[in-house]
């Protein structure tokens, strides 16, 4: 019983860290990604990039590196939200 609350309480961390991390880099001007990406995208970095958590540049890198194995959400996500910010540049 134990193991599995201090397991609980650590997937929790990671949790709200990773929620930290996505929202202070939706925060940054260089990179933003919006709520919903957030929440598609949540699970795979996870999977994908929890070594990297909390670290946003390397959660970053790691997501964008790991691409193919991103899931469809999270892939259609992304690429929609750095579609809207190549926009709001080019328009600049």
């Amino acid at each position: 019983m134990t193991a599995y609350l201090t397991r609980t309480i650590r997937r929790a961390g990671f949790v709200l860290a990773f929620a930290v991390s996505f929202s202070a880099l939706s925060a940054t001007s260089s990179f933003a990604f919006s709520a919903e990406a957030q929440q598609m995208c949540t699970g795979d970095a996870f999977r994908l990039c929890s070594d990297e958590i909390p670290n946003i540049p390397k959660i970053t890198a790691c997501m964008f590196k790991k691409r193919a194995s991103l899931s469809t959400g999270c892939r259609a996500v992304m690429d929609r939200d750095l579609a809207q910010k190549s926009n709001k540049v080019a328009a600049q």
